[in-house]
């Protein structure tokens, strides 16, 4: 479990990653993201996915979805809908999409997480990649996910969260002001994303390399009740 506390004691990040410097961030790293990001972040896309398909329901809401990295691992019974601010990355999901004639991908969109134009309870599931340390504000963008997944339904995150100590905590701290170049937080604490009560609720997994990174699954709500089946 990869729990951690926000830098000097808070909630949040010091300095929030606004959406011009997300899109600047992204347009330099497109060209080259699958390359240098696409390995380290294998065993956690992977393993996010896994928890997708072995998820009922089938409409699914990939949130930074990127280059499409992980499009090709969802099962065939899974509808994905792709969103990602970056639209470079967007143009390079699209290619893989036509590229490896993905059909479970049903639209790939440009939109903020913070505030999709999907209405409530749209999809069964929602899954974000390596974003909550990226969106300029995290608790919003757990609001957005909790109104368009159904009651019943499920929220999952993969990320690198703060570490509680050590010489990681302090390397992650000094990289902090390198925030807006990286276009994430490296000192990203996981109180940011979950408040104390979805904190109780979540399981969290560790995720090589190293328990760099956690998946986080957080059941949303209660799921509602077919009356005619009950009667």
């Amino acid at each position: 479990m990869q729990n951690g506390e926000p830098s000097g004691g808070g909630h949040g990040p010091k300095s929030a990653l606004d959406a011009d410097a997300v899109r600047q961030a992204y347009r330099r790293w497109a060209g080259v993201y699958d390359a240098v990001f696409g390995g380290i972040s294998a065993f956690g896309r992977r393993r996010a996915v896994a928890a997708v398909n072995a998820l009922p329901g089938t409409r699914v809401l990939e949130v930074g979805v990127g280059t499409g990295l992980a499009l090709p691992h969802y099962t065939s019974e899974k509808r994905i809908t792709g969103i990602d601010l970056s639209c470079d990355m967007l143009d390079r999901a699209r290619q893989r999409v036509r590229r490896q004639s993905l059909r479970t991908v049903d639209a790939l969109l440009e939109m903020d997480a913070e505030a999709t134009t999907f209405e409530d309870d749209s999809f069964d599931i929602a899954v974000a990649m390596f974003v909550a340390s990226v969106v300029p504000h995290p608790d919003r963008l757990l609001a957005e996910l909790k109104r368009v997944v159904r009651p019943g339904g499920h929220i999952l995150f993969v990320n690198h969260f703060l570490a509680r100590g050590g010489v990681r905590l302090a390397i992650e701290r000094g990289m902090a002001s390198a925030s807006h170049s990286l276009g994430w937080h490296p000192d990203f604490a996981i109180e940011s994303l979950l408040p104390p009560e979805d904190l109780a609720r979540a399981t969290l997994s560790p995720v090589p390399p190293a328990g760099l990174f956690t998946l986080v699954t957080l059941p949303h709500g209660k799921p509602v009740l077919d009356v005619a089946k009950v009667a």
